[in-house]
């Protein structure tokens, strides 16, 4: 069975994580209804509105409220370009669980000054994520501490399901989710979610294309690995389809589109004027994506989730330049 976690673990999740976590909001813009045009009604899931600016802070909780006491005295280490290092950072802080965060040389200085803030070592190592990931699991080895993989985790996947739970709870009359694909595991949650409590939903992933590794690894059929990047937004910079994720990704995806730092940029605009939000690059995919979508989705009720805002000041005045 390609699907790596049940629906049974996204609600033993939801029940860990309910004591430190608010639901996001879920809201729809007219503005945007009418930007994309072709009869379709969009809900902004507002996973920006976390206490760290992105889902991921509910993978990181994942993890380590399932932690032993022993792991816990241990610590946690993983690999971040930025909102999995705060999220895991943040789960730390809370629960008094040491954390080491690796992340690649030259990483937005913004995101490795909110990590240190949460209390985590930050350990800057590997030019790019996918030297920062081998570097990382070398440092977990020799210190013992629980790896806490961005995407092969089956609690990180579990603790991303939560956020398709609350949509679905939200807006029971979503037909379509658009998610931006980096690791999987918003998708993957979602679609875990979706086979038991809405099976008629849709999910559609959304790429950058300057960071093609998932969606060609999706198209071919095959697990692509250590592909060229290059795009602005962090939180899809993939530059390789993971193991956890890959099959079910396969199987379960409705649809993947790619689209460029150009649209992207579009998209961070269009919804700082509509929603009066700021989405880091990855945030406002979902919305580039579904523009590209818009003429075979046309009529149906969809959601796109804002999944971070943590954009760096020097991608913002780009974005506000253009």
């Amino acid at each position: 069975m390609p699907f790596p976690i049940t629906y049974a673990d996204v609600l033993a999740a939801r029940e860990r994580l309910t004591p430190f976590l608010a639901p996001t909001p879920l809201r729809e813009y007219p503005q945007l209804n009418e930007l994309v045009g072709n009869g379709i009604r969009v809900w902004v899931k507002h996973e920006n509105h976390h206490p760290t600016q992105s889902f991921k802070i509910r993978n990181g909780l994942s993890v380590v409220t399932s932690l032993t006491a022993a792991e816990r005295a241990r610590g946690a280490i993983g690999a971040s370009t930025g909102n999995h290092g705060q999220g895991v950072a943040y789960a730390g802080k809370l629960l008094g669980v040491p954390v080491a965060i690796c992340v690649p040389e030259r990483n937005n200085a913004e995101k490795n000054a909110a990590i240190r803030a949460l209390g985590a070592e930050l350990i800057e190592t590997g030019a790019i994520y996918d030297e920062t990931v081998v570097a990382c699991a070398r440092i977990q080895a020799e210190r013992g501490m629980t790896l806490v993989h961005s995407t092969n985790h089956p609690q990180v996947v579990a603790g991303a399901g939560t956020m398709t739970l609350e949509i679905v709870e939200q807006q029971p009359d979503i037909e379509v989710i658009v998610i931006a694909l980096g690791g999987g595991s918003q998708a993957v949650g979602a679609m875990t979610v979706l086979r038991e409590r809405a099976p008629g939903v849709k999910v559609y992933a959304v790429g950058a294309a300057g960071a093609p590794a998932q969606y060609e690894s999706w198209k071919q059929g095959r697990r692509l690995e250590r592909q060229p990047v290059k795009t602005f937004a962090e939180g899809i910079a993939t530059g390789s389809a993971y193991e956890l994720t890959f099959d079910a990704l396969r199987e379960g995806l409705a649809g993947f589109v790619t689209v460029d730092d150009d649209a992207i940029f579009a998209a961070v605009r269009d919804l700082i004027r509509i929603t009066h939000n700021v989405p880091e690059g990855a945030g406002a995919a979902g919305l580039a994506g579904l523009r590209v979508l818009a003429p075979e989705l046309a009529g149906k009720r969809v959601a796109v989730v804002m999944c971070g805002g943590n954009l760096s000041m020097a991608d913002l005045k780009r974005a506000l330049a253009e």
